[in-house]
């Protein structure tokens, strides 16, 4: 049966380790890409760590210049001989054979054994194998004492190890790897149980028989007691990166290289494979700009260095990295050029639709133009249209109202005649009905309530029509009065244009009207022929009438 309690706390841990992992993850890819900028930045500042060591180196030399004792110059050159071995192999060798032959100058064997065994070693990491197994076999190995029994073992490891990486075939690495285990137990032989050298031994020998997790828990408590920016530091992080690699902890794989390469390019270390082999590394992970710079760099070390065997380690993996780099390089120029076309393509498309859109903003333009326009005719004309009604509310109150004026002046005089036929007074009413003072009086009448109406709605018609007029010509009138050439006209911006509706309107022959109208244009500043036309326009009614 199963217990619910367990199962509540199963989920809990799950629920825990999910976090965990989710919480950890980034902190370490941070943590790696915060490494890969500090090997970025020492990489692009490698000639002033070169600098700085080839300066430690000088101060050596001067030292060397400064002895003459062969005991001292042999031990100040096995200095120089420590420097160059990670440095430069040749300039490395050079000493070691100034050492050969000092041995020889003291007739000192166990310099001359000294100097061989770490011939034989340089000669090693240098790729020179066959020269460095005679210098192996010539050495008298019972002759040696303990600490170059030591170096001897350790030389041997680290040729044959050379040997399956410059080889890299199954048969051999075999055969070369019995021989590494072989030089292996005899150096432990030599080596203090509790010596950190010993326990370095165990470590490879127990990751050499598959006890990984042993092996790293060795190389983690040696690595904790290295000091940063030593070699000892950097070896010891290739070698914790190795076995994690072994263990399938890729992450860790990443960090240990990283830091085995940061110190190797600090301390100015060009015999090294920590580049080489975190070039590979990233070059499988897809990091291949990195790739192509790190293969780059540990090419340059190898060639600083004239290691020969580690020129031909790089060149079966540099096409690959290259490759994979130039292959990336094509296909980021293909997607620009993609993404040249497409960007042309939209390019080509923003300028047509902004040409469309251009195009309908003028025909909204023009459109808009006409509409105000039409707008403007439609004011105009609803102005003439208010102009109109007002013109002919006015007078058509006015004439209705004269009508009614006459109407009763008619009646009235109806009754007069009446009056005088009935009392036949005769004389009176031939009196009456011979003068014409009442017409006249009555006419004027008309004339002067015609004036004071149509200057109520042209208020300004007397100075505008002056305005079409010379200026000694122009006419200076009463208040509210109109003479008889402005009263033609005044009937002509009424819309009158009948001479012989004029001539009857002010009692005059058509000729007389001609004479008025033609007298008057005479007067006119310029073009006489439109001049009626300029009158219709005169004396626009005022919003503030409507």
């Amino acid at each position: 049966m199963i217990n619910y309690n367990n199962l509540v706390k199963a989920k809990q841990l799950i629920l825990l380790c999910i976090f965990a992992i989710a919480y950890c993850t980034p902190l370490q890819a941070s943590k790696i890409d915060s490494l890969l900028q500090v090997l970025d930045k020492a990489i692009n500042n490698r000639t002033v760590y070169l600098d700085t060591k080839i300066r430690q180196i000088d101060s050596i030399k001067d030292r060397l210049r400064n002895h003459s004792a062969a005991k001292d110059r042999y031990e100040i050159q096995n200095q120089l001989i420590f420097e160059y071995q990670t440095l430069n192999c040749d300039s490395s060798l050079a000493y070691i054979g100034r050492n050969i032959a000092i041995a020889k100058q003291l007739n000192d064997q166990k310099l001359m054994t000294e100097s061989q065994v770490k011939l034989a070693f340089v000669l090693s990491i240098s790729g020179l194998f066959t020269q460095a197994w005679e210098v192996l076999k010539q050495i008298d190995y019972d002759g040696l004492p303990q600490h170059l029994k030591v170096i001897y073992h350790w030389s041997c490891i680290r040729y044959y190890e050379n040997l399956i990486k410059y080889t890299d075939h199954d048969n051999y690495n075999r055969q070369y790897e019995s021989e590494i285990a072989k030089s292996r137990n005899s150096l432990m032989g030599l080596l203090d149980p509790k010596s950190d050298m010993y326990l370095k031994e165990k470590a490879f020998k127990l990751k050499a028989a598959g006890m990984f997790k042993e092996s790293r828990d060795i190389q983690l408590h040696l690595f904790k007691k290295e000091k940063s920016d030593t070699h000892g530091y950097g070896m010891a992080a290739m070698g914790l990166a190795m076995i994690a690699r072994e263990l399938g902890e890729m992450q860790l794989v990443e960090e240990y290289l990283i830091m085995a390469a940061i110190t190797d390019v600090r301390l100015a270390i060009k015999e090294n494979e920590s580049l080489l082999t975190l070039a590979i590394y990233l070059n499988k992970k897809g990091d291949v700009n990195r790739a192509f710079t790190y293969i780059q760099a540990a090419l340059d070390d190898a060639n600083y260095y004239n290691s020969r065997f580690r020129n031909t380690v790089i060149a079966r993996t540099q096409p690959i990295i290259e490759a994979t780099y130039l292959a990336k390089i094509d296909q980021q120029r293909k997607n620009l050029r993609l993404y040249a076309i497409v960007i042309s393509i939209f390019a080509i498309i923003l300028i047509l639709t902004l040409y469309f859109l251009f195009k309908q903003m003028r025909i909204v333009s023009r459109a808009r133009k006409k509409l105000n326009m039409t707008n403007e005719q439609l004011t105009l004309v609803n102005h003439k249209l208010d102009e109109a009604n007002l013109v002919r509310e006015r007078y058509i109150g006015y004439y209705l109202n004269q009508c009614a004026v006459y109407l009763d002046k008619l009646d009235d005089f109806r009754k007069n005649v009446y009056r005088k036929v009935k009392s036949r007074q005769l004389e009176d009413l031939q009196q009456l009905t011979s003068s014409n003072a009442s017409l006249e009086k009555y006419a004027q009448d008309l004339y002067t309530d015609f004036d004071r109406t149509f200057l109520e709605v042209y208020p300004n018609f007397v100075d505008e029509f002056n305005s079409l007029l010379r200026p000694d010509e122009q006419y200076q009138l009463k208040k509210d009065k109109l003479n008889t050439e402005l009263r033609i006209f005044a009937l002509i911006r009424l819309g009158i244009s009948d001479v012989n509706q004029i001539a009857i309107f002010l009692r005059y022959s058509m000729q007389t009207i001609y004479n008025y109208k033609s007298k008057v244009k005479s007067k006119a500043i310029n073009d006489a022929e439109h001049f009626e036309e300029k009158v219709r326009k005169l004396g626009a009614v005022s919003p503030n009438q409507f």
